[in-house]
């Protein structure tokens, strides 16, 4: 495993250039009849080909071998990775909270560790989600994964891993996303154990929200994301590559590494954000505004306004409203939440919800905070506050998640979750007459 330091460059859905050889991009012509180096050109497109200029999404790469290059595809080893459609279990309208993904005792790469606890929709139709945790302790060696599927967005909790994609490094920790298109290929190094989530979007690729009434600018600044420069592994010896197709794993065995492209330039690549440049947006007089205000990426889908997922972070913050009830409020939404903690602990629970845990309220479920919540935020002194060392999530999407048959009966399901709500008192309006 090797750790050279990466770099990047800035700007979400930017048109970059970037060269590990100095005269290893073409210049004019994307597919010249004599590419430079004897480098193999391959365009890779993450929307149709006529897509609007504004939605197109595509990069052209240089590399050491044609990345059709391989023998064919084989089943491979499912593990605990499932895929839309979810037919595991029934869907469930039960509000569910699992303890964190144990780390595992055996040595364990990212591949190996990655568990599906639910999802909606159909990547063959190209709708929904899927959530996925992966809890590893050993680097992907001699292997590769890409998915065919969705876009992966990874939200890192535990380590430091690295990932090397076709595109270059991408160094994370957590308070890190890191987000990887359909299709690339990459691998996942660590020095010890790692923890995090992942959503695979089957849906319209990622993007910023627009800020409507807000202006010009806040929440997530398009400088802040980074997308590393060009790095290449000339390597010649067997590498496996996973690929996740129409839900199923499979895999065959390259006779080098894939991860050999020399240069490349366009607006389709990885990229990955540090959540601690969000800029949150609040009340300054009373109430708060709805948690989409901390939306920080958002797959559109066919209809206006309603996301297809969200991606929504709840970071340090100042809270400031006078005469408000402070934390989240009671709310049923026709959207469905699957949260994680990356960092400390989340204003509406005082107790159960750990980082690396994870909760789910599908459509219609009543939650809110726990009683003790409650209780802390009603009798509060109403000065400002810094929310601070805090850092939750929300995989925010329009269809109900259905759960695996593994997530309804995993160890790490709290059984007793629904507990949290029981011994409010009743409301005192008096005694009425009937």
């Amino acid at each position: 495993m090797t750790r050279n330091s990466a770099r990047y460059l800035t700007g979400f859905g930017s048109h970059f250039a970037t060269e590990a050889v100095e005269g290893a991009l073409p210049v004019g012509c994307n597919s010249p009849q004599k590419t430079p180096m004897g480098l193999y050109a391959e365009q890779l497109s993450g929307t149709a080909f006529t897509a609007p200029r504004s939605e197109n999404r595509r990069s052209w790469l240089y590399r050491l071998r044609p990345s059709a290059q391989h023998p064919a595809y084989r089943p491979f080893d499912q593990g605990r990775v499932r895929s839309g459609p979810f037919t595991d279990a029934p869907p469930s309208p039960n509000r569910m909270r699992w303890d964190p993904l144990p780390v595992p005792d055996q040595p364990t790469d990212w591949v190996e560790g990655l568990v599906t606890y639910g999802g909606n929709g159909d990547p063959e139709t190209q709708g929904g989600a899927g959530i996925h945790l992966y809890a590893a302790n050993r680097s992907m060696t001699d292997r590769v994964f890409y998915c065919a599927d969705g876009e992966l967005l990874i939200v890192p909790q535990l380590g430091d891993p690295v990932f090397v994609t076709e595109f270059g490094r991408i160094e994370a920790s957590a308070g890190h996303i890191v987000v990887i298109p359909r299709g690339v290929r990459f691998r996942v190094e660590c020095d010890g154990p790692i923890r995090g989530y992942v959503c695979e979007n089957y849906g319209a690729a990622f993007r910023l929200p627009d800020l409507g009434p807000i202006g010009a600018n806040g929440l997530a600044n398009p400088r802040d994301f980074e997308t590393p420069v060009a790095a290449f592994e000339d390597v010649s010896r067997p590498t496996e590559c996973v690929q996740k197709f129409a839900g199923r794993l499979w895999v065959t065995t390259f006779d080098h590494s894939p991860l050999d492209v020399v240069a490349w330039h366009g607006n389709n690549a990885p990229y990955r954000y540090d959540t601690a440049r969000f800029n949150t947006i609040g009340t300054v007089s009373f109430d708060h505004p709805d948690p989409s205000i901390f939306t920080v990426l958002t797959s559109p889908s066919d209809t206006p306004g309603t996301a297809n997922v969200d991606f929504v972070i709840f970071p340090p913050r100042w809270m400031v409203a006078e005469d408000t009830f402070r934390p989240p409020w009671f709310h049923r939404n026709v959207m469905s939440e699957f949260m994680g903690l990356v960092t400390g602990a989340y204003d509406a629970k005082e107790g159960g919800f750990a980082p690396g845990g994870a909760s789910l309220h599908n459509c219609m479920s009543g939650h809110g905070p726990d009683q003790a919540s409650y209780d802390k935020a009603v009798a509060a002194e109403l000065k400002p506050v810094k929310l601070d060392n805090t850092l939750a999530f929300m995989f925010e999407t329009r269809w109900p998640i259905r759960t695996t048959q593994w997530a309804q009966t995993s160890p790490t399901m709290q059984l007793d979750y629904d507990d949290v709500w029981t011994g409010f008192a009743k409301g005192d309006v008096g005694q009425r007459d009937g």
